[in-house]
């Protein structure tokens, strides 16, 4: 039987580990000898995510299957392919329901019942894994952002990002913070308070002296010192009760 092997890695940190394209294409190429399977060549998505199946290497691999010119795909792991269930059984329903998918690390293989159930069983695993960790790294990102700790891009409104990275009081924006909020408290309109901000020696972060009526909202709206440390201390209270 002639098939198609497929090599894919993400990141230059795979390239260097286990994952390397040379590892995955010397276990594809072992699998094919020892199973008389006629390598008609090895295709590789260098640095291609598995989140979608819109890959230059993928699209090439999948036109040779769908044409007959190779009747099966071999892969060194299965999430090489696809970490996706919904891309998967896309694959399944269209490609491999006539070619057969090999993945020599997880022992599948399409060509039997028992190996398309192993398969959907594996991509399962993954897709929980996979979102498993994205729902880990939320949490900690929302926790970080809670205690009032950098979590990167730009800083909010009313603060910076010091040396050692952490979220600081920028003076000059807190000061505009609290003359926004003596002007509301004068019942000015935001376009008015704009006005009034154009017209002064202020300017934005971008260096843009004119203020907008949104912008003059942001502002209002944005996190003082003050409300920063009673927020903290509150949750600190509320862990504790």
């Amino acid at each position: 039987m002639k098939v198609i092997g497929y090599v894919r890695v993400s990141t230059a940190k795979q390239g260097k580990s286990g994952l390397s394209i040379e590892a995955q294409e010397s276990k594809i190429r072992k699998y094919c000898d020892l199973y008389d399977l006629e390598l008609v060549d090895v295709i590789i998505d260098a640095g291609a995510s598995a989140k979608s199946l819109d890959r230059e290497g993928m699209q090439t691999a999948l036109q040779l299957l769908k044409s007959g010119k190779v009747q099966g795909l071999v892969v060194a792991k299965l999430d090489r392919l696809t970490r996706s269930i919904k891309d998967l059984n896309v694959l399944i329903e269209g490609v491999f329901s006539k070619a057969e998918l090999i993945s020599v690390s997880d022992q599948v293989n399409t060509a039997t019942a028992n190996g398309r159930m192993g398969l959907n069983l594996l991509m399962c695993m993954f897709q929980f894994e996979r979102e498993s960790a994205a729902e880990r790294t939320a949490a900690a990102m929302q926790a970080k952002k809670a205690k009032g700790e950098y979590t990167g891009g730009k800083a909010p409104l009313g603060w910076r990002v010091d040396a050692q990275g952490n979220e600081v009081p920028d003076e000059d924006e807190q000061e505009l913070i609290s003359i926004v909020r003596e002007y509301r408290a004068l019942r000015l309109s935001y376009s008015a308070i704009a006005q009034k901000l154009t017209e002064s020696d202020f300017t934005s972060r971008t260096g843009n002296a004119k203020f907008s009526k949104s912008a003059a909202k942001r502002i209002n709206d944005a996190e003082t010192t003050e409300e920063r440390a009673s927020r903290l201390n509150l949750d600190d209270t509320r862990k504790c009760s």
